[in-house]
């Protein structure tokens, strides 16, 4: 069943590697919770950061965004409602192609071996189930066309990010996510840096199905509103939620 992003407008990244604040009643207000990371993430601090989600609030929808397949399990997938799986655009090919068609190669063509693909997939699940195991967890898989715009970020450091689009070219590939991929999010990503509505608004022209989600920098409800109003469906905050749980409570909308 495809997530229904109807009335979400705000969404916060939970990085499981950093310490969650002592009272998540805080995340009262938002509507929807990625789970990842990159640096010192694993599979048990992710179930650990989803099941506190959870337990404090059991309706809220939350997907886990892995960087590694080493950051999901069988336990993980079943946990949360999507895997959210980017593809990044500006990124080498090691973080847009190559991690997809190495997984689904294995998994075609010898599924027993697929245990510690690159592709952010729990291996063990599939090598030892192959297509059943795949049929299963098909429809919680997200693909994400990504695109990150913050050069001095951990993100466009692990992705292999070396240059910026342009305006023009964020609208490109939005249209190319929606018309041509077929990924129902398109993420600009400014990482810790305001990046203001210029992209979100170029991006917007092009997509009608494709969920558009702006995160970098958010720490104002007045940002957020910007960002809405130059056309993204939701923001996603996440340094402010770690770092300053009361500033983060001002960027719900």
């Amino acid at each position: 069943m495809p997530l229904d992003w109807n009335g979400i407008a705000h969404v916060t990244k939970v990085d499981p590697a950093e310490d969650l604040p002592g009272d998540l009643d805080v995340l009262a207000g938002t509507d929807l919770v990625i789970v990842g990371g990159s640096d010192g993430v694993t599979e048990q601090n992710s179930l650990d950061a989803i099941e506190r989600i959870q337990t404090r609030f059991p309706d809220l929808p939350v997907l886990q965004e892995p960087y590694s397949s080493s950051h999901v399990s069988s336990e993980t997938i079943e946990a949360v409602d999507y895997l959210a799986v980017p593809a990044v655009y500006n990124g080498d090919r090691e973080n847009f192609v190559a991690k997809h068609v190495d997984f689904f190669t294995q998994v075609g063509s010898k599924p027993e071996e697929v245990m510690g693909a690159g592709l952010p997939i729990v291996g063990d699940l599939i090598a030892s189930r192959g297509r059943e195991a795949i049929a299963e967890i098909s429809d919680k898989i997200l693909g994400e066309g990504y695109v990150i715009q913050n050069l001095d970020s951990k993100a466009a450091t692990v992705s292999g990010v070396d240059s910026l689009y342009e305006s023009d070219e964020v609208a490109g590939a939005a249209l190319a996510t929606e018309s041509f991929y077929g990924f129902p999010i398109f993420y600009v990503e400014y990482s810790g840096t305001y990046g203001g509505p210029e992209d979100v608004a170029a991006a917007a022209r092009y997509l009608d199905e494709t969920v558009l989600l702006y995160g970098g920098g958010i720490r104002t409800r007045e940002q957020t509103q910007e960002i809405l109003d130059a056309g993204a469906d939701a923001v996603v905050v996440g340094d402010c939620f770690h770092d300053d749980p009361e500033r983060y409570r001002q960027t719900i909308p």
